[in-house]
């Protein structure tokens, strides 16, 4: 019966990650799996966050939570995505708690194949090495757009022809903040651009905003889709709390679906099939801490500093590396490390400076290049540079480069 399985090809992100915990150097640097460390080196456990674990009652029956998950923690997170006027957005949208932002991103994928025989989505390209297959599995067909010119700044004119040339109906995949994994945003003037070509074309956009708060604040990293909702587009948004509030383990996440003229009650209503033949519910214990530390006000205003300060570490990095690298190889373009934004910078690494990194140097970057700036700290950041500036010099001695990142000029 099972004789004719496929062999299991790793994914190349947890691949890595698991070469990396195999390494028995002990000078090495994990820049690879997107999952943000603090000074230290070490995940945080945020002050917020275990304040808000102390108020749990721990000793309460584990029970099923409802299949569209904890109201509290809905409200909260359609409050944090939409803004402070949500009273006005009851009737027009619909929060469910999800199992993470892939999750949801399955959820919605799900929801909006039943609404249509041959669904249709548009991704960039590049984007998170796990859109494509979610999307598939829902049987999707699956269009890619341009998404970052050879110069390393976002297509819009690339991205803009590819949108003016779907059809009605299809779904488009965007990043709202922090593109995974580009680290480049559109300007707000490009996501007007982009909107409008949508609102023209009736292409529906589905976010997935998975870091809230890291490129500039809660509310600017939301803009693009609070702008969609007053322009009154029907739009899908996953979110995902496992960075934001580093609770990677508890996979909270929730989808938001902003379908103005539809029943409320019926969108909810369907999306709740959707769970219900999936994974029934959702976890209780993730979704119980976000709700109590977006509930409280202290416990929120504090979330928010310890977020700033995530945010501006990162910046911080950037900055440092941005520095030092540019002191050792003057003649490189590094101008992109302080203009993209979020946990992710790429790098324009070619396969084999990616593999000299390494084996010569125990520094693990994924094989697109893209870098995780969250894994770097005082304490490997002289040990990245000194691996870059080996890779990115033998780079500078054998001639022009063909893209944009830890290249020449």
């Amino acid at each position: 019966m099972f004789n004719n399985l496929p062999d299991y090809v790793e994914d190349p992100i947890l691949g890595l990650f698991d070469a990396y915990r195999a390494d028995v150097r002990t000078r090495k640097a994990n820049l690879g799996i997107g999952i943000y460390c603090g000074e230290d080196g070490r995940v945080p456990v945020l002050a917020s966050v275990r304040a808000a674990r102390e108020r749990i009652d721990e000793t309460a029956p584990s029970i099923y939570l409802p299949t569209e998950g904890l109201q509290g923690y809905r409200n909260a997170v359609r409050e944090l995505v939409f803004g402070g006027a949500t009273a006005d957005l009851q009737d027009r949208v619909v929060t469910i708690q999800a199992a993470g932002g892939t999750g949801a991103l399955r959820v919605g994928a799900e929801f909006l194949a039943s609404t249509n025989a041959s669904p249709r989505v548009c991704m960039p390209d590049p984007t998170w090495v796990n859109h494509q297959a979610i999307f598939q599995a829902a049987g999707f067909e699956v269009s890619h757009c341009p998404y970052r010119t050879p110069k390393g700044r976002f297509d819009i004119d690339g991205t803009l022809a590819a949108l003016n040339a779907l059809p009605a109906e299809t779904v488009v995949l965007l990043h709202p903040c922090c593109h995974n994994p580009t680290g480049i945003d559109p300007s707000r003037e490009e996501w007007a651009r982009l909107l409008d070509a949508m609102a023209q074309r009736a292409l529906l956009p589905f976010f997935d905003m998975a870091y809230q708060g890291f490129a500039e604040s809660l509310d600017d990293d939301a803009w693009a889709v609070r702008e969609c909702v007053r322009r009154e587009i029907p739009c899908l948004v996953a979110s995902s709390y496992s960075k934001n509030f580093s609770l990677y383990g508890e996979r909270v996440g929730a989808l938001s679906i902003h379908a103005p003229g539809l029943e409320a009650a019926k969108v909810l209503g369907q999306l709740k099939v959707v769970v219900r033949r999936s994974y029934s519910c959702p976890p209780a214990h993730g979704a119980a801490l976000v709700a109590t530390v977006l509930q409280d006000a202290p416990l929120h205003a504090q979330w928010r500093a310890e977020l700033d300060g995530m945010r501006q570490r990162m910046l911080g990095v950037r900055a440092s590396l941005h520095a030092l690298l540019t002191r050792e190889l003057p003649d490189a373009d590094l101008s992109f490390l302080l203009q993209q934004r979020g946990m992710f910078s790429y790098s324009g690494l070619s396969d084999a400076q990616i593999d000299q990194l390494r084996s010569r140097h125990g520094v693990y970057v994924v094989s697109s290049g893209r870098v995780c700036i969250a894994g770097i700290n005082a304490s490997n950041l002289a040990q990245v540079c000194e691996a870059l500036v080996d890779v990115m010099g033998r780079a500078v001695h054998a001639g022009p480069a063909k893209d944009a990142g830890f290249n020449p000029r």
